[in-house]
């Protein structure tokens, strides 16, 4: 699987849109409005944020990211994530590969490397249908199958984090280990 050499990880940060995904136990079934923001830190890592709306509610998780090796020029990290959200002790790390990303750093596609997880993502809440496609594609020549992607709803206004009351019980952590 190839990613992406020579990431600038200064202008991947700021928040990003997810535009379609493969379904995931770690997220609610029907959220919507699903985003990262990144932030980098002074000491190289990142601290990731992710929301998403379920219900009128707003989960979240924070973690942070790393490279998988810093001396490469690979945009292969990992990211960790302490789990339940309603009282973090558990650490869960994961693959995040950036399999592509437009010369703008517009438009992305994040993998890893058992194809089990794909996001399609962008700075804004929607894209036209024909670069969609083309991103789509982008997961097919990684070796993606890509009928297990689903389109994240996205409001034409997406909501502002302190618009929302926070799930702060995790239920949506909960509902999604059992896939509901």
């Amino acid at each position: 699987m190839e990613v992406v050499k020579g990431l600038d990880l200064e202008r991947y940060m700021g928040r990003w849109y997810e535009i379609a995904s493969f379904p995931s136990r770690f997220q609610p079934k029907n959220g919507a409005d699903t985003r990262a923001t990144y932030t980098l830190n002074p000491d190289g890592t990142v601290k990731v944020l992710n929301e998403t709306w379920d219900g009128g509610k707003r989960g979240f998780i924070q973690g942070s990211a790393f490279k998988t090796d810093p001396k490469s020029d690979e945009a292969k990290f990992k990211v960790r994530f302490y789990v339940p959200p309603f009282l973090p002790i558990i650490p869960v790390t994961g693959d995040y590969w950036v399999l592509y990303i437009d010369p703008e750093y517009q438009h992305a596609v994040i993998g890893q490397p058992s194809r089990s997880y794909l996001w399609i993502l962008s700075r804004t809440a929607h894209v036209e249908e024909e670069t969609y496609k083309q991103l789509v594609e982008k997961a097919v020549e990684q070796g993606y199958d890509v009928s297990k992607l689903h389109k994240t709803a996205q409001s034409d206004t997406p909501p502002e984090s302190d618009a929302a009351p926070d799930d702060t019980k995790g239920i949506w952590w909960l509902k999604s280990i059992f896939g509901k």
